[in-house]
């Protein structure tokens, strides 16, 4: 993790506003329950064409409009309007390569837990950041500890709507995992399955085949799980989505971890049961993977948004 580093213009509710001026009241309805939805989006340059380059632009701010459906919340600008305002903030800040953060939330104006009549807020934000786990961990992989907390039911959040609220369980298991000496924490459902990381997606290796958790198990539809599967099937890998025990992370082969902010990064153990260096399928998926990210296959191009300066 890295500090954050400001840059000149954060887009809010279609204005670029300066960095410092980007400010929300400390009654804000969603500061006091939580009432966001949000995404995490990456953008690389591609320095053989010297371009700004963002990874499945419209996948997130698809995503974005559905959380808000599922929370009843009403964006005031459509997909298309986040798009280009994701766009024009990025160039405004003259930025070849940065983490964007669009969040839509409930604003100042009415207090306790029924929002209505509260305004909805919509901001993007653009920085530099670089490996979320570090970049020691893409090359080496990370410990990780599976968390005592357990993942949201369906009848709860929704796993199906990315929201500030849900996230509060992901700090939970975060800070145990580092308290225990972990990089990550993996979460179990409800009946002992394997879910997900406090950000990420997860998969598995096992003679050969690659394994991840079904959606009904209660994990979050990740675009970049979404990435990794619709590679794998191109590369020929064997890919499946199944229940997995905690018994299964221990004697896997290889596995590696996927979100936006996480990108492709391996595990080097879980619950101190060694997996190993990044096996072979591990490599082979993680190079793909920043390959079809930076806008280097032109066979993956309608994932990709280019911004030229």
């Amino acid at each position: 993790m890295a500090d954050l580093q400001p840059v000149d213009y954060i887009w809010k509710n279609g204005e670029a506003l300066p960095w410092e001026q980007a400010t929300t009241h400390v009654l804000t309805h969603a500061l006091h329950y939580g009432s966001g939805v949000f995404e995490g989006i990456r953008c690389y340059h591609n320095t053989d064409t010297d371009e700004a380059v963002i990874f499945r632009l419209r996948d997130h701010m698809e995503r974005l409009h559905r959380s808000a459906k599922i929370a009843m919340m009403d964006l005031p600008y459509s997909v298309d309007e986040l798009c280009q305002a994701t766009v024009d903030i990025i160039k405004k800040n003259k930025l070849k390569s940065c983490y964007i953060r669009p969040l839509a939330y409930y604003g100042y104006g009415q207090m306790g837990v029924d929002p209505t009549g509260a305004p909805v807020d919509v901001i993007i934000a653009v920085w530099p950041w670089d490996a979320y786990l570090g970049a020691e961990a893409l090359e080496n992989g990370v410990k990780v500890g599976i968390s005592s907390w357990r993942q949201r039911s369906f009848n709860a959040i929704p796993p199906a709507v990315k929201s500030s609220a849900s996230y509060m369980n992901s700090i939970f298991a975060k800070l145990e995992a580092k308290s225990h000496g972990y990089a990550e924490a993996v979460m179990l459902n409800e009946q002992g399955y394997v879910c997900e990381g406090t950000g990420e997606n997860l998969f598995t290796v096992r003679n050969g085949i690659l394994s991840t958790p079904p959606l009904s198990d209660g994990l979050l539809e990740g675009i970049t799980r979404d990435t990794v599967l619709t590679i794998a099937l191109d590369m020929d890998i064997p890919a499946i989505e199944e229940s997995l025990t905690r018994a299964d992370l221990y004697i896997a082969d290889e596995m590696f971890m996927t979100g936006s902010a996480a990108e492709l990064t391996p595990v080097a153990s879980v619950d101190d049961r060694e997996v190993g260096k990044p096996g072979p399928i591990t490599k082979a998926l993680q190079e793909r993977y920043f390959d079809v990210a930076y806008g280097k296959v032109p066979e993956y191009e309608e994932w990709i948004t280019r911004i030229a300066y």
